[in-house]
């Protein structure tokens, strides 16, 4: 999945898409990614709870669709409404 899907980023989170292998499957599957080399634990933790957040709230079409969302150093330190409206400016791309 790293060398195949497509990647989209923004100044806070990367996104890896691709489509799903198991066609048998079709809601789609999703992975929340915070990095050791960005901060401890209570850093990685605060992260992928803003990830799982901004997954509810951007209520995409994932199905078919396996996505990563790798968190960036700077995703604690926007706002909440920055950093999901450069994700919902960001995942606009995936439909174009």
């Amino acid at each position: 999945m790293f060398s195949t899907g497509t990647r989209l980023s923004n100044r806070y989170l990367t996104f890896i898409y691709d489509k799903q292998v198991n066609e048998h499957d079709l809601k789609g599957r999703v992975a929340f990614i915070a990095g050791k080399r960005n901060g401890n634990a209570v850093w990685r933790n605060s992260a992928k709870r803003r990830m799982r957040e901004i997954y509810r709230q951007l209520d995409g079409e994932w199905k078919g669709h396996d996505i990563l969302f790798i968190a960036k150093s700077s995703i604690l330190a926007g706002d909440y409404s920055k950093v999901l409206a450069a994700c919902q400016e960001t995942l606009k791309k995936i439909h174009e």
